[in-house]
């Protein structure tokens, strides 16, 4: 019997990251986390080899905490940040076997049943970390902005990362979604709907009314990202941008639901994403689930329902539509994505 494949899903984000800097109060502590950063960097790289060997997390936890951190909660968090590494590696073609960290960081999630974080605590804007059975002391930095986020995840469970650059420490707080809509996302009372079409140089966008119609089509299109040697930071940038832009026209033009693609139903073969050697070339330099993700976040923030569809064949049945709707290629297949979500919510 054939699996059935399910072609429309709610979008949820249970964690949004907030970035902030940290300050040593003395360089001891600076040094101290240095070292620990490099422990967590090997254990993560055991943790790697383990679980090629088919080692059970239970025994392999034990293992790194044993022979690397002496903290169990850090091992296992540097256990699931190499199983992320690894399924990364598989879905992409790579060789799991030349996995190497090189950024200094450490990883502590929250317990399940706890507030707070065990191994990374934050009272008010003073930052402990557990370092060998005693605590690093730092003053948090952020924008005035996110204050009130952070002073509220202190009551709940958060997710910590810090990391080491250019002699710098920024703490990166993973806070749960609904508390930052608590203190920032708006409501829409919109009744059209939205359907997007992410590409490495372009973003489409297709508003459409509840029978299908398309109300309005808007583009941001963005070709320079794709020259030789433009820089990866800018270009993520200017993607993220001109998705907001098409967000915040959609919320100021009646729009109440957003659709995007899902892309977990998207298939690669031998970790390519086409056959084409520039396509190749333009999809290794274009992070398109990163940009979907951002997109969701982003859309949440406004108060949209988002939903992401199933895009098999959109693309085709975006090129074979286009001329009749009078519409360039990517705009077509953003009306597809719609199109689909305006059938499967009736």
């Amino acid at each position: 019997m054939a699996r059935k494949t399910r072609k429309i899903r709610r979008a949820e984000v249970n964690y949004i990251t907030i970035k902030t800097k940290l300050e040593p109060e003395k360089q001891e502590d600076y040094l101290k986390l240095t070292l620990l950063t490099e422990k967590f960097k090997k254990a993560v790289e055991l943790a790697i080899r383990l679980q090629l060997r088919g080692i059970k997390k239970s025994e392999g936890v034990k293992e790194v905490s044993r022979l690397v951190l002496n903290n169990w909660w850090y091992s296992d968090s540097a256990w699931d940040y190499a199983k992320m590494l690894l399924k990364g590696a598989r879905q992409n073609g790579g060789n799991p076997r030349h996995i190497h960290p090189k950024s200094k960081f450490l990883i502590s999630k929250p317990k399940e049943n706890e507030k707070g974080n065990r191994n990374v605590k934050i009272e008010g804007l003073k930052v402990r970390i557990r370092s060998n059975g005693e605590w690093l002391n730092f003053k948090m930095k952020t924008a005035e902005k996110f204050l009130p986020v952070i002073f509220d995840a202190q009551k709940f469970k958060y997710g910590a990362q810090v990391v080491l650059r250019d002699g710098k420490v920024y703490l990166h707080v993973q806070v749960p979604f609904e508390i930052y809509l608590r203190n920032y996302g708006r409501t829409s009372s919109g009744k059209l709907y939205a359907g997007f079409d992410l590409n490495s140089d372009r973003v489409n966008m297709a508003i459409l009314d509840e029978n299908g119609a398309i109300r309005d089509v808007r583009v941001k299109h963005f070709p320079e990202v794709n020259s030789p040697g433009f820089p990866r930071k800018k270009a993520r940038d200017l993607r993220w941008k001109a998705l907001a832009r098409l967000l915040d026209y959609a919320f100021y033009h009646g729009v109440g639901v957003v659709f995007f693609e899902d892309l977990g139903r998207i298939k690669r073969k031998n970790g390519k994403a086409t056959s084409s050697r520039r396509g190749n070339r333009k999809a290794s330099n274009f992070a398109k689930k990163e940009l979907l993700e951002h997109g969701v976040v982003m859309a949440l923030k406004r108060g949209f329902e988002v939903y992401l569809v199933n895009p098999a064949g959109s693309s085709k049945l975006g090129r074979e539509l286009a001329q009749g709707l009078g519409l360039d290629v990517h705009s077509a297949s953003a009306f597809v994505i719609g199109w689909r979500g305006v059938n499967l919510l009736e």
